[in-house]
């Protein structure tokens, strides 16, 4: 596993230069890409490939959510990959091709006009086409254990990890649609999955529900929430607590899925493109937002399936309709 490249980039600019003072006007660029998870990168390789020059603007560190991953198998075409080789190789082929990387911290932007005006803490960017790909986080439980056993047993993608649990008994946390889906698609592979929701009744669709009371090896816990989640070096076990003044238990499992949702970042666009009621740009496959020369791509935008696969889907669409905007001005 080769850390060195990515951590390198914590510290810095990437082949940029100087720093440039605060306020200070950035020459003018073709387009911006706000985040370099794999949907901010690949839609800079796209949209240098169709001949423009891309900036891509990244407050922590490229790869987004899958630098953190162990272990991707579900890429097309890549058998097995660390989710830090897969940032690394996604960077190294956007930086190759030109694209410039800064890594600033977006505080402002007014992206109604013509020229899309971008305020970093490092001074101001113009440019004439923005792709924001931003991302969203994992809610995360906020109990004993959850962060320390990350990548160790705890995993916030059911369909990213799940093969991983093979004839296992596993733990999934949540009570909406995506919990439900999980735990079918775990029940396949899993000896037992364990659902474990706070309320005494689901919120997910009435047929998933259905389907999940169906299943023999898923085991309902309601009223319950995860105390601890318990184990060495791996998770061994999740400790819950009654909402309704039961006793404790505890549950001996290998893995534990999170799936209480995701939070996007999308509060500084509210009063500017639009939102669903969950926070999440409200934008189509095509990626294109109703304002001119603005596209969205990845977990931050509404879509029924976030994966890696989406997000550079995402990305090569985004590109795609910004240089088809580019080329006719």
């Amino acid at each position: 596993m080769r850390l060195g490249g990515l951590n390198n980039c914590l510290f810095g600019f990437a082949e940029t230069g100087a720093i440039p003072e605060k306020g200070m006007v950035i020459n003018m660029k073709d387009i911006v890409v706000i985040g370099a998870g794999p949907a901010g990168l690949t839609a800079a390789i796209y949209g240098i490939r169709a001949g423009y020059q891309v900036t891509v603007l990244e407050e922590n560190i490229y790869g987004g959510q899958v630098a953190s991953t162990p272990t991707v198998e579900n890429y097309p075409g890549i058998e097995s990959i660390t989710g830090v080789d897969f940032s690394i190789s996604l960077y190294n082929q956007a930086t190759a091709l030109g694209a410039e990387i800064l890594f600033e911290k977006l505080e402002s932007c007014d992206l109604k006009g013509e020229v899309k005006k971008l305020q970093t803490a490092n001074g101001a960017i113009e440019a004439r086409a923005v792709i924001i790909a931003n991302g969203a986080k994992r809610a995360k439980l906020g109990c004993e254990g959850e962060e320390r056993l990350t990548g160790r047993g705890v995993s916030y993608c059911a369909t990213c990890d799940g093969a991983f649990y093979k004839g296992k008994e596993v733990a999934i946390v949540g009570g909406g649609n995506t919990a439900l889906e999980d735990a079918l698609f775990l029940s396949n592979n899993c000896s037992a999955v364990h659902l474990i929701h706070r309320r005494d009744q689901f919120r997910g669709a009435p047929i998933l529900q259905e389907s999940v009371k169906k299943r023999e090896n898923i085991v309902i816990h309601y009223n319950a929430v995860p105390r601890a989640i318990t184990g060495e070096n791996a998770v061994e076990a999740i400790v819950l607590d009654s909402t309704v003044g039961g006793e404790s238990e505890t549950i001996p499992v290998s893995g534990v899925f999170v799936a209480i949702g995701t939070k996007p970042e999308n509060e500084r666009y509210k009063d500017q493109l639009p939102l669903t009621d969950g926070g999440y740009f409200d934008v189509g496959e095509d990626c294109t937002t109703p304002l001119p020369g603005v596209y969205v791509a990845g977990d931050s935008r509404r879509k029924p399936l976030r994966q890696i696969v989406t997000a550079t889907a995402d990305g090569a669409v985004a590109a795609t309709m910004a240089a088809g905007y580019l080329n006719q001005q």
